[in-house]
């Protein structure tokens, strides 16, 4: 697979290729990639992905905002810190209300965005010695969170480490990420790519919670991203133990998800939706029929080089990210056109890549449908719509 968020200026541009494949430990219960692409590769000056692009994003962190200042509403002088934090979809409620808050992000793109907003950001990776130099300069953390980004971090080790150092004896860490359960159930497998080391668990979290002196006390399932679990994890000596995680965990001990026989047929079932797929596509197109994509996505670029879906069956990809347009997608090399293209244009059928955003892009794109255009949608089954 090549780096999937690398799009390239023209088809001939040279590609770092990586082997993509999914291990289990069985000891730990972590899922996670084989082999790791070195995060200077995916997160630079040049990463493509802006949070503030989604609507329902943008709702979703304002929540997630409006939950943390009521768990430091008591504390006199409180501190939050956010670890990847991008282009400060989050944080900048915290300069709106006042809070004192820091943002850790790598990408000098994203980060410089989010000091448009006012955030203030720690351009870096974090991990132990990082936490270490935000503890000696501002102090101990009330709360500690990420979103999407815990997943990234092949050195998982070091940053939970980190957070043990950093976090307040009575603070709380939460983070969500994709959730391998609903992977499995959904088959949406295009969830795997580089950016992904770990497909978290509540066994697999609550084992590495258990090594660094934290406690999983709480999940809850998010509906981003196709499916996401948020962990809330408190120091072990602090009591109060949700019941709805035991809930989760037996939900997963029943499917088999701590084993290496939970993923038997989960590969037989990517083979069925990529032939599947692929055919519908091949069908459509020698009828003579058009078809373009929807959103220039990281995900996508597993499942277009996975199903060997190209320029040949696609026309182009529509997106809003300044960045990605007139662009090729990654390994594919499919030309990434305008929103404004793509309205102007009324292709009679568009795959939809940003599945996990469906409901939104349906309501946006209303007239499309109304002109007679169709949606394939792939997860759980291919459909046209």
């Amino acid at each position: 697979m090549p780096i999937s968020n690398r799009f390239i200026h023209h088809p001939g541009e040279d590609e770092y290729l990586y082997d993509l494949s999914l291990g289990i430990c069985e000891a730990c219960r972590m899922v996670q990639l084989e082999e790791c692409v070195e995060p200077e590769m995916m997160f630079n000056e040049d990463y493509a992905f802006f949070s503030s692009t989604s609507s329902a994003m943008a709702d979703h962190f304002r929540e997630m905002a409006d939950r943390i200042i009521d768990i430091v509403s008591e504390k006199p002088s409180p501190f939050v810190v956010e670890l990847g934090c991008n282009d400060g979809i989050l944080l900048q409620h915290f300069v709106k209300g006042g809070v004192p808050h820091l943002g850790i992000e790598p990408s000098a793109n994203v980060a410089q965005s989010a000091r448009e907003k006012g955030v203030r950001v720690m351009e870096t990776f974090f991990n132990t010695e990082c936490a270490r130099k935000i503890k000696d300069r501002y102090g101990m953390a009330d709360v500690i969170c990420g979103a999407n980004v815990m997943c990234h971090i092949e050195d998982i080790n070091s940053v939970f480490a980190g957070v043990t150092c950093l976090l307040q004896p009575d603070g709380v860490f939460f983070f969500e990420d994709p959730y391998i359960l609903d992977i499995v159930e959904k088959t949406s497998f295009d969830q795997i790519y580089d950016e992904h080391v770990f497909y978290f668990s509540g066994l697999s979290v609550s084992r590495l919670a258990e090594r660094h002196g934290l406690r999983l006390i709480h999940m809850e399932a998010q509906n981003v991203h196709g499916g996401s679990m948020r962990y809330y994890l408190k120091k072990k000596d602090v009591s109060g133990i949700s019941t709805d995680v035991e809930r989760h965990l037996a939900r997963e001990r029943e499917l088999m998800l701590h084993k290496v026989e939970g993923y038997h047929s989960f590969s037989e079932h990517v083979n069925r939706i990529c032939n599947d797929l692929k055919e519908t596509l091949l069908e459509l197109h020698s009828s003579g029929k058009r078809i373009a994509a929807y959103g220039a996505t990281s995900k996508s670029t597993t499942l277009l080089n996975y199903a060997g879906i190209g320029a040949d069956l696609i026309a182009y990809i529509s997106d809003t990210t300044p960045t990605k347009i007139g662009k090729f997608t990654p390994g594919t090399h499919i030309p990434i056109r305008s929103h404004d293209f793509f309205s102007d244009d009324v292709p009679p059928y568009t795959l939809l890549l940003a599945w996990n955003h469906r409901d939104e892009i349906l309501k946006k794109e209303k007239h499309y449908r109304e002109k007679g255009g169709r949606f394939i949608t792939f997860f759980p089954k291919v459909a046209i719509e």
